[in-house]
């Protein structure tokens, strides 16, 4: 078989004036849609010296502009700088070092900031154009599911707040929000809350702040028809009553101890219903049933907080049987791998195995932290606790510029609308491009073999007229 030959290809030392990013023009367009860039301009005020030439708000913006193009420190927006004419003026590298450190000086203050700027950008993102399925506030589709869940960060030197972490190794170990946007899209973060690397997943407190938070990030009308979905670690009595309280559903992880093993030896073989998987067909080999009448009552417990379970909470189990090699663990029954959660959803629209695979899609929030730790997540570059929150705060901005620019520009059949950052990146974002004046008009122009040009031309005309 003849090679084919690569002609001979070599430097030139001469430059052309190119745009390296030119995808990142859907990006701006976003954050126009948004009001992204005003909202931070005006929240970041108190922040911005007397006769200071850049503006808090920009260089912040600035600077999570870099971070949604796969930059993972301070030093890399000059990947922006270099753009001027889709970006506009850059602050220099010590003017980005001093606003955050200004910024860092008043943390609690400067977050809330932040916070209240991102709030007021995702209602108008979504009073544009809904990221969920469905109508607002019903549970066919327009129901708004809230994933939490902690995760670890590796701290590769001697930061402040770096500690020894529950899975033995050294960082931190923040707590993540986020919205599901369902099967037809991604999803966009709420609320990144930085933990010291002790800080335990179990925290009922934590998870309590974790909640408010994410609340807080949602359009007010959005709000009454939450789902609150986590693992075990949030499965305590104090954060289910508080869901509860606020007329909430919950679907949360519930530990296989002693009452669930005494339910599953208690019930009856024929109550166990077939289990089905992601597209309603049967799961092979997987059951679920309902504990929650053969659960024997507790003994109270001696620590504070609610001494019961908040009422209509219901426990959901799953058995499967392990896959050949696995583990069985103690609470496992006759070679079944059990697994149980915690609900507060009733109606005759739900079924057992519906609930059930409702809860398993919380798989995706894995996926949201795997796009976040390839959005500036992987590595906190400051010594500093307080600079690193305002890290976090630069990181969910960046990635809701990424998903707030996926719903706006993308239907809800494109595939591009459920890319992860990687794959936006490589295929929308780094595109090279270059700018040409013609007729008092600006006009960027596109490689013409490029495959992915129609996404990108589609994208910009829907952002602008959608």
């Amino acid at each position: 078989m003849k090679r084919s030959r690569v002609p001979n290809l070599v430097l030139d030392p001469v430059r052309e004036s190119l745009i390296s990013s030119s995808g990142a023009l859907l990006l701006r367009e976003a954050i126009g849609v948004a009001g992204l860039d005003r909202n931070l301009s005006r929240a970041l005020s108190p922040w911005r010296p007397m006769h200071a030439t850049h503006d808090p708000g920009k260089v912040l913006l600035d600077v999570a502009t870099a971070v949604a193009l796969g930059g993972d420190c301070l030093a890399d927006v000059a990947a922006v700088r270099s753009q001027p004419e889709v970006f506009g003026a850059v602050a220099s590298d010590p003017t980005v070092s001093r606003v955050i450190a200004a910024l860092a000086g008043d943390v609690d203050d400067a977050v809330g900031a932040i916070r209240q700027a991102r709030a007021d950008a995702r209602a108008a993102v979504w009073s544009r154009r809904r990221p969920l399925a469905g109508t607002a506030g019903s549970r066919a589709g327009g129901q708004v599911i809230v994933d939490i869940d902690a995760t670890l960060v590796t701290a590769h030197s001697d930061k402040e707040g770096a500690e020894p972490t529950f899975k033995r190794g050294f960082g931190f170990a923040p707590i993540c929000s986020f919205v599901d946007h369902g099967q037809h899209g991604t999803g966009e973060p709420l609320a990144l809350d930085l933990r010291p690397g002790k800080a335990s997943p179990w925290n009922a407190d934590d998870h309590l702040v974790a909640l408010n938070n994410a609340l807080a990030q949602l359009p007010e009308h959005e709000r009454g028809q939450v789902l609150v979905r986590a693992d075990t670690g949030a499965c305590s009595k104090v954060f289910l009553h508080r869901i509860t309280d606020l007329g909430l559903e919950y679907s949360i992880g519930f530990q296989a101890q002693d009452t669930v093993k005494a339910a599953i030896e208690a019930i009856p073989e024929q109550a166990w219903r077939a289990a089905v998987d992601g597209d309603g067909e049967p799961r092979d080999g997987a059951q679920v049933a309902e504990l929650t009448a053969w659960m024997p009552t507790p003994t109270r417990s001696s620590r504070p907080g609610p001494k019961e379970w908040p009422p209509g909470m219901r426990v959901i189990a799953r058995r499967e049987r392990p896959h050949p090699g696995a583990q069985l663990r103690l609470t496992d029954h006759n070679g079944w791998r059990i697994t149980c959660f915690a609900t507060n959803t009733k109606g005759s629209g739900w079924t057992l195995a519906a609930l059930e695979v409702r809860h398993r899609q919380r798989a995706r929030c894995e996926d949201r932290i795997r796009g976040l730790k390839d959005t500036g997540l992987r590595n906190l570059p400051f010594h500093d606790y307080a600079k690193n929150r305002i890290w976090l705060e630069v990181v969910a901005l960046a990635a809701d510029l990424l998903a707030w620019t996926q719903t706006l520009a993308f239907d809800e059949a494109e595939p591009a609308r459920r890319w992860e950052p990687k794959r936006l990146r490589f295929r929308i974002l780094s595109v090279a491009g270059r700018i040409i004046h013609t007729g008092r008009r600006r006009r960027l122009r596109l490689p013409r073999d490029w495959p992915w040009n129609r996404l990108i031309d589609t994208g910009w005309a829907t952002i602008r007229t959608a």
